[in-house]
């Protein structure tokens, strides 16, 4: 495995923004702080070109593959600072790299689809080249795909939960091209969770696209350092192991608050959805909506059901980018606005508790999915027995230890 570090310094918007590739004029620099210091491996194409030159190519990306920079011009006299955000696969073919193919993660390469939403193989319409869905029956790309490849860049932005699917891709890919002999070079990123580790750990029985491997629900790691698990603990098929590169980040610390500049899928809209979205999934395996078909989603929670008196605060799902029918949709539901919250650093139980009780303790509260994400049947049923969230999170902390234990192996930051 190889990493490589240093670079030149890049600025990022503090605020996430959509899709948008082309440059911003800007009166004065919209720039979250930490991305002042922090250069992501994308932005290092010194220490990656030389690597892609003379090579077939093929890129796992999506809207948030981006090489960000700031540029400053004069216009009447007067400073302006032009924030640019350019595709790596764009940048790449500009580089004269030979880009063979794109592979597309859940939501799509443009990040518009809904979450399980089937995405469909076709031809990016700028640039020309095949996207190969890996999303829907085709997880794993099959050696077809992959034939002709002499490399493979994996470059998305994770926000560090297990159930967020872009760890499974990564999985994936790196199995494929094991199996193939073809090199993978991670392009690292910040993990916007990576200040903490948390949650019950999965357990083999309830393996799934949303959680494949036993680690917390909550890991602290950014894709470099998972990709370096991957291999190191031997989760791929028969113990294989991956010709691994990653391109490493510079200034970057795991305790280091980060504003992810493009949001990395349609309901992750700002920094406080990312933060609140390790304790708010859980909602989907229960009859209580996160907000998806709302403006906050993963910031509020709430349902038709929950007792009026109780909850002032009200929203409606409609159908919205990334959630074209979302539960509850055009039903008035009572619940709660998080939106305030400050920066977590642990799971917050309490609001699934909270919903649990406000339902009336019924069993129903909880499917077959809250299973699947919490990744063991021991959460649903503490709840039930009226654990408090001290004594639920007690029950972790073997668990987490021996997790730590193993995660510190294969940091590549502090």
């Amino acid at each position: 495995m190889t990493c490589f570090s240093c670079g030149n310094t890049t600025e990022s918007q503090s605020q996430i923004t959509g899709n948008s590739t082309v440059a911003v004029a800007l009166e004065t620099p919209i720039v979250a702080e930490s991305a002042r210091k922090i250069i992501v491996g994308a932005n290092r194409l010194q220490k990656y070109l030389p690597l892609l030159k003379g090579k077939s190519v093929g890129v796992v990306a999506n809207q948030t593959s981006v090489i960000q920079s700031n540029t400053v011009y004069y216009k009447d006299g007067q400073e302006v600072f032009a924030f640019t955000e350019d595709h790596l696969v764009d940048n790449l073919l500009s580089n004269k790299i030979n880009v063979t193919k794109v592979f597309a993660p859940e939501h799509g390469f443009r990040g518009t689809a809904d979450a399980g939403e089937l995405v469909k193989d076709g031809i990016d319409t700028k640039t020309g080249v095949a996207i190969t869905s890996l999303y829907g029956k085709n997880k794993k790309p099959s050696p077809e795909q992959l034939h002709g490849l002499d490399m493979v860049v994996f470059d998305i932005q994770d926000v560090g939960a297990r159930f967020y699917t872009y760890i499974s891709s990564l999985h994936y890919v790196m199995e494929a091209c094991a199996e193939a002999g073809i090199p993978v070079m991670v392009l690292d990123r910040p993990n916007p969770n990576g200040h903490y580790i948390d949650g019950p750990i999965l357990e083999p029985e309830h393996k799934s696209f949303v959680g494949m491997h036993p680690i917390p629900v909550v890991h602290g790691m950014t894709m470099g350092e998972y990709a370096q698990m991957i291999n190191g603990e031997k989760w791929l098929t028969s113990g294989i192991q991956c010709e691994l590169t990653v391109i490493t980040m510079e200034n970057y610390t795991h305790d280091m608050p980060y504003s992810v500049p493009i949001k990395p899928s349609p309901n992750m809209p700002n920094d406080v959805a990312i933060n609140l979205y390790p304790s708010l999934c859980f909602f989907e395996g229960t009859p209580i909506s996160a907000g998806r078909g709302t403006d906050k989603q993963f910031q509020i929670f709430g349902a038709p059901s929950l007792p009026s008196e109780m909850y002032s605060y009200t929203f409606t799902p409609q159908s919205n980018e990334g959630a074209k029918y979302p539960k509850f949709k055009g039903e008035k539901c009572y619940g709660k606005d998080l939106s305030a919250t400050k920066r977590l650093s642990e799971i917050n139980l309490e609001w699934l508790i909270e919903g649990y009780t406000a339902y009336g303790k019924k069993p129903s509260y909880f499917t077959d999915f809250f299973t699947t994400l919490a990744g063991t049947r021991k959460l649903q049923a503490q709840i039930i027995q009226g654990l408090s969230p001290d004594e639920i999170r007690e029950s972790w902390q073997d668990g987490l230890k021996q997790f730590n234990a193993m995660r510190s192996k294969y940091l590549l930051y502090k």
